[in-house]
């Protein structure tokens, strides 16, 4: 979760910006302890703990090598809805700062159909109940290398269409009719868990997954979607069980996961995992 931003003693003021100068052990106050460290950390946003992680080894060792210290847990307290916090959400993830990474990767409230909005547990989007009209969001945040994981579930009605998947930041959020709007274009690829199709480019590429009879989608299960940026493919799991790898040679450009549905009242949450366990 580190990024190159202003120095420490910017972000997060003189009292660690002082503290700074020490904490390699060539300063005269010596290197602070880890305990008083975590202490003023735990009082900090997570742009100045960036700033922070890049001061030095002691710094960051101190930051990530306890992701359930007092600093996460702070934060995570201070960013997240209660909501999120006590309820079966977060259930899957084993750590405060994979909650506070989650909240970074979760829905956009500045990047969804007018049609749509972002519950205060910051995870689940609600469609609103506007005749022929098809309605989509994005996350916050796309990737354009690495492996990533992210849970999808409905928590209503399908519909007769509800796709989840990823798009660009091209593709549109909302559309006329009751349509597959992901997949819809070149700048997104879907799955329609009402008929199992995949879709891109406005054309079904198959069905998914490939094999007879396959079960229809349950509500509230929970499918875990992975997006490899390296081997340039999108797959899903559901349960314990890979489903496989749904579409190839994906463009090397930024790309969000992303859902578009129909049904009036219904909704979705997205859940960011982080990178996905092999095997």
């Amino acid at each position: 979760m580190a990024a190159p931003a202003p120095g420490p003693g910017a972000a997060s003021g003189g009292a660690v910006g002082g503290a700074g100068a020490g904490a390699g052990g060539g300063g005269p106050g010596g290197r602070l302890p880890s305990r008083v460290l975590e202490l003023v950390f735990s009082y900090l946003e997570l742009s100045e703990l960036r700033s922070c992680a890049l001061v030095c080894k002691h710094w960051y060792r101190c930051l990530h090598g306890d992701e359930n210290s007092e600093v996460w847990r702070s934060l995570c307290a201070r960013s997240l809805a209660e909501e999120a916090l006590r309820t079966d959400i977060l259930c899957n993830l084993p750590s405060y700062k994979a909650k506070v990474r989650a909240f970074q990767h979760a829905f956009s409230t500045n990047d969804c159909s007018r049609n749509v909005y972002i519950k205060k547990n910051g995870f689940t989007l609600h469609r609103n109940p506007i005749a022929q009209s098809t309605d989509g969001a994005r996350t916050k945040i796309g990737f354009s290398e690495g492996r990533h994981a992210w849970e999808v579930w409905w928590e209503g009605p399908l519909g007769t269409v509800a796709v989840i998947g990823i798009a660009t930041k091209r593709a549109p959020m909302q559309c006329q009719g009751y349509v597959a709007l992901l997949g819809s274009d070149d700048q997104s690829w879907g799955w329609n868990l009402v008929d199992n199709n995949l879709l891109h480019n406005g054309e079904v590429n198959g069905s998914f997954p490939q094999c007879n009879n396959a079960p229809k989608y349950q509500i509230g299960e929970r499918i875990r979607v992975i997006l490899d940026m390296e081997d340039k493919t999108l797959a899903f799991e559901r349960g314990y069980e890979f489903l496989g790898v749904a579409f190839r040679g994906l463009p090397k450009v930024c790309l969000y996961p992303a859902v578009s549905a129909v049904y009036g009242n219904t909704e979705v949450t997205l859940v960011y995992l982080g990178k996905p366990l092999d095997g």
